[in-house]
């Protein structure tokens, strides 16, 4: 279970987190509303191929990744969406589309949007479409070691 596997590694490095349960959502904006999570708050996790590796890019729920500006940012060559079957035996135990933005549990790289690191805390899935996690971003920082660019454009109503 991702969950158990999280607060295992957080309690192991004292940091306090907060688990919210919550009816079945699919998509970051739906949960949001669910939690009452205001979307700028709720970082969304999109697994992108890089180069052909796999990456996570952790961005407010509130916008879309912009593909072009992480490539230019990281450098890659190339850098789209990855599909799931590219990834969803990548992340076990996880539901599809549920990945915690802990990239150094699963080996997998991970870059987040600027602007995430202007909230105190930040809220993410746990791994289900049932389980939000929130912590603050300090300790998220301190424990993944993530990669900071700007990536993220505002959604669309189309997207």
């Amino acid at each position: 279970m991702p969950i158990n596997k999280l607060t295992e590694l957080l309690d192991s490095q004292n940091i306090k987190y907060t688990i919210i349960t919550h009816s079945v959502a699919y998509t970051a904006q739906g949960i949001a509303a669910l939690t009452h999570i205001p979307g700028q708050e709720l970082a969304k996790t999109v697994i992108v191929n890089m180069d052909d590796a796999l990456a996570m890019a952790v961005l407010p729920a509130s916008c879309q990744v912009d593909l072009a500006a992480l490539r230019a940012a990281t450098g890659a060559k190339s850098v789209t969406l990855a599909r799931e079957a590219d990834f969803m035996h990548r992340f076990p135990g996880c539901e599809t589309g549920a990945m915690p933005p802990f990239g150094n549990l699963y080996g997998v790289q991970v870059f987040v949007e600027e602007s995430l690191t202007k909230d105190k805390e930040i809220a993410f899935n746990a791994g289900s479409h049932r389980e939000l996690m929130r912590l603050a971003y300090e300790d998220f920082a301190r424990v993944v070691k993530p990669k900071l660019l700007q990536f993220a454009l505002p959604r669309t109503r189309a997207a």
